[in-house]
């Protein structure tokens, strides 16, 4: 029997799981670090537990902490959601050790599974087609040097037991391969806690497309339609949709009863995904199942009208599916976006700070928004940056995407930077509403679909200045409330009403001057006026222009005076983040290119390189420290 159920998971699946979990009668628990103890999954929860600590391995993947927080809260069953423990057979038994029921497969379909190397053994020996590569134990650079020379490069580096474009690495030639695997190696232990490798061939111009299966513990497994996920940045899923443009009925059943064979070797029980590479001749390459419910479920949902959440509890508790593989619904067309806290002008690094402003798309049919986050939360450099999914369904795909569209049109965030304009430009790009889809996608139209960052516009600083005016609360003289001096109209007898406003925006500061009785619509040639998206909160103006929400404040030329000033050659910290490599040392000479310093943030690790030729001058951080964005790391003199 279940009639708690813990969530050992945090931000939007946390959240997704709960909601369902509440509707069916259950109590929530839900689980934090130190620093999440506001965040929305902890608020929404009818219990919380503090698991103490920030990065996941003092908090969220602490297996002790978590069943004891469950025996403390009366929860029988626990959802893993995805990431983090989802598949880690170790919690996986010692939930079923402490006499508490795992909402997800046997710690031995985990095993199986969960490595990537023991999985695709298991497909070849089931005769499931495998994209050439390299599964072994042996991890030394030699191993993966002789192996990639034999597939032949461009090849791969995978996590055996990851997932999320986490412990993945393209290498292009063979000079490069020694650092990649060894960064690989270790993003792979800080968020797997398990570094082996694999690598493959990396296949061109593929298409991702994965098969949602699901099994009771009565012997009963199907399949559940097919999502084509082959939009991706950083091999990280960005859109997803179901069903998968243009598979053939034959084609989607020779998947599906591959994936189902898959499930039935190995014992599966729950929610599965099996993860095929699609090529354009009609092939299809077993790449990964993941034994967890995936990011991209809401998808499937959408198209079957079923609650995946809801069939793992009830699968939990002993119940068979609820229909035969024949009954399985098709209806529509659904798509999903992942909206980051990325700057896609800075290569998507993850972004950190406060959602000063957060406004989601409005409900209705078709519409659904999955998040884990509400405005005033702080989106911190130690988890995913994910803030939320919003998926759109349709009676067809171009219904779908006309109205995925405008969610994403309805959306607004500020404070933090976030894809949600690049997400804009990828549903509205010409190919995609071909469904011209491979995982190439972003690469190939980057032209169109990266902004172009560069100095606003005199138009952008004017319509600005009208609005803040406009918008900026007035100051009422309580003596006299129809004084002419609480007006903000910029009021000068014998003189035109002119205003002077300083204002500031993406590190750009300018003196506007402006008409008082300006009009502050966007006029097309036709004189048709276009009213732009404004929100005033506080103190700043966000105000959207080329598809991007601007965030615009007044500030003082006088009293504005620069906080620090950055060391000359220095080199600084592009995000929040912890430094895990320190390869130089003052008085060091390095090439260009030359990696310097390694930084970790939301478990990814990133590179900063030397632009040019020079000498280490000074070095201010080590291995271990916490950094800010802007933080000088080094400094170095040119050659």
């Amino acid at each position: 029997m279940i009639t708690t159920l813990l969530v050992a998971n945090r931000g939007e699946i946390a959240c997704r799981v709960m909601r369902t979990a509440k509707a069916m009668g259950l109590t929530t628990v839900a689980v934090h670090s130190a620093i999440d103890h506001d965040a929305r999954h902890a608020r929404e929860a009818d219990i919380r537990v503090d698991l103490g600590g920030a990065k996941p391995a003092d908090s969220y993947l602490l297996i002790d902490k978590l069943i004891d927080a469950a025996n403390a809260s009366g929860a029988q069953a626990i959802h893993p959601g995805y990431g983090f423990l989802s598949e880690n057979a170790g919690f996986a038994r010692a939930i079923e050790d402490a006499g508490l029921i795992f909402l997800g497969p046997p710690a031995s379909a985990i095993d199986a599974m969960g490595s990537k190397s023991a999985a695709k053994a298991l497909m070849e020996k089931a005769g499931v087609p495998l994209v050439p590569g390299y599964h072994g134990e042996a991890q030394d650079v030699e191993t993966f040097r002789v192996a990639a020379e034999k597939i032949g490069y461009p090849v791969l580096l995978k996590a055996t037991a990851g997932g999320g474009g986490k412990g993945m690495k393209v290498v292009e030639r063979e000079a490069d391969l020694a650092e990649a695997l060894q960064s690989a190696q270790r993003e792979a232990q800080s968020s797997f806690g398990d570094s082996r490798m694999l690598v493959e061939k990396y296949v061109l111009k593929p298409r991702h497309v994965e098969i949602q299966v699901f099994a009771d513990q009565h012997g009963n497994r199907l399949y559940l339609n097919e999502r084509d996920c082959s939009i991706q940045r950083r091999h990280q899923k960005v859109v997803e949709e179901a069903p998968a443009p243009g598979l053939s009925a034959e084609l989607r059943r020779a998947m599906g009863e591959a994936a189902v064979k898959a499930a039935q070797a190995i014992g599966y029980v729950g929610a599965g995904t099996v993860e095929f590479l699609l090529d354009a001749r009609g092939e299809f390459f077993f790449m990964e199942m993941n034994t967890r419910l995936q990011v991209e479920h809401p998808v499937t949902e959408a198209i079957t009208g079923l609650d995946l959440v809801a069939w793992q509890i009830r699968v939990a508790r002993g119940e068979p599916l609820p229909i035969t593989q024949d009954q399985v619904p098709l209806t529509g067309h659904a798509i999903e976006v992942r909206l980051y806290a990325e700057d896609p002008d800075n290569d998507f690094l993850p972004a950190t700070g406060t959602l000063d402003l957060y406004r989601e798309s409005a409900a209705g049919p078709g519409r659904r928004v999955d998040s884990g986050v509400t405005e005033g939360d702080t989106v911190s450099p130690f988890y995913d940056p994910m803030l939320g999914k919003l998926i759109a369904w349709g009676e067809n795909r171009e219904e779908a995407r006309l109205r995925l569209l405008a969610m994403l049109d309805e959306t607004c965030v500020g404070g933090v930077r976030t894809n949600l304009a690049f997400l804009r430009r990828v549903i509205g790009h010409p190919a995609f509403a071909a469904a011209e889809l491979d995982t190439g996608f972003i690469p190939r139209h980057e032209t169109e679909l990266m902004r172009v960052p560069g100095e606003l516009p005199d138009a952008f600083w004017q319509l600005a200045a009208g609005l803040f005016v406009q918008t900026e609360p007035a100051k009422i003289r309580e003596d006299d409330l129809h004084s002419p001096w609480a007006e903000r109209d910029g009021l000068r007898f014998g003189m035109p009403a002119r205003i002077g406003v300083h204002l500031q925006c993406n590190g750009e500061s300018r003196l506007v001057r402006i008409d008082a009785a300006a009009n502050t619509s966007e006029r097309a040639p036709s004189n048709v006026s276009r009213q732009p998206k404004v929100i005033r909160k506080d103190e700043t103006l966000y105000l959207e222009w080329n598809g991007e929400l601007q965030a615009v404040t007044a500030f003082d030329p006088i009293a504005d005076v620069e906080a620090s000033h950055q060391h000359h050659g220095g080199l600084t910290a592009p995000m929040n983040g912890s430094i895990v490599r320190v390869l130089v040392e003052a008085g060091q000479s390095v090439e260009a290119g030359a990696t310097l310093v390694v930084l970790e943030a939301m478990k990814m690790e990133h590179s900063i390189r030397a632009h040019q030729a020079g000498v280490v001058k000074g070095l201010f951080c080590a291995e271990g420290d916490m950094v800010n964005e802007g933080a000088v790391l080094l400094e170095m003199d040119e050659v």
